[in-house]
């Protein structure tokens, strides 16, 4: 279903983080869904649900009332991967004292969508009205879309932000090789020998110090050359 504004693959090529991006799909469904005051996007992370992303007011509190209470529209929707409509709260009997914190809050109705449902960036679009029964047919269907879309738009968000953390652990351990061998060359040449042999005393020098073995060698380095250790990461290609 079209929908109004920038579709979500320009969405995701013009920022340069997977929260970057989620900023930007909040602020976009708010703004496709006239009577909303607020839009939170609840993703689950090391089991625990967070808010990763909000736009407008209130939504955020409200997502944080749910998860105190470990049950609400939004956590319903992210778990069992189904929609929830709550046309009016001071109706709604559900979820405890919920409803009553969204009354007092300026909200009578809410909307949450599932997003990327049953994957491990598994999530939940919540929009927020202050109007009961704020959410027509045609917002429901425009929102219906935006997940649908979003959904293919996360998991390659997701797995471009994996490639960088990949990238920058790859570029750390380089960088601490380097230096590791700076130092095994070091104590080749002061123990004359070979270079197993030379790390291992490093390496036990670094367990009765209880320091890093990084960071001892870089010190070694250090002293010995008269300057901290060049540690040459990934270097592109000529």
């Amino acid at each position: 279903m079209a929908h109004d504004g920038p579709d979500l693959t320009s969405l995701l090529l013009e920022t340069d983080s997977l929260d970057g991006f989620l900023d930007a799909l909040a602020a976009h469904a708010l703004a496709c869904t006239p009577t909303a005051r607020g839009c939170g996007i609840t993703v689950s992370r090391e089991g625990r649900p967070v808010t990763v992303a909000s736009a407008g007011s209130s939504a955020t509190e409200l997502d944080e009332k749910q998860y105190g209470l470990d049950d609400g529209p939004c956590l319903r929707a992210l778990r069992l991967g189904e929609e929830i409509m709550v046309p009016d709260m001071l109706a709604e009997r559900r979820w405890g004292p919920y409803p009553s914190y969204a009354v007092a809050s300026g909200v009578r109705s809410s909307f949450s969508v599932p997003v990327a449902a049953r994957t491990h960036t598994a999530g939940a679009l919540n929009l927020y009205s202050a109007e009961p029964e704020g959410f027509a047919e045609s917002d429901v269907t425009r929102l219906r879309g935006i997940a649908a879309e979003a959904t293919g738009a996360i998991a390659l968000a997701q797995r471009i932000s994996d490639a960088q953390e990949f990238a920058e652990h790859l570029q750390t351990a380089l960088a601490s090789r380097t230096v590791i061998d700076q130092a095994i060359g070091i104590i080749m040449g002061q123990r004359r020998c070979d270079a197993e042999q030379a790390f291992d005393v490093l390496r036990g020098a670094s367990q009765n110090r209880n320091v890093k073995l990084r960071d001892l060698c870089a010190d070694l380095v250090t002293n010995v050359g008269g300057r901290p250790p060049q540690e040459r990461g990934l270097r592109p290609r000529p």
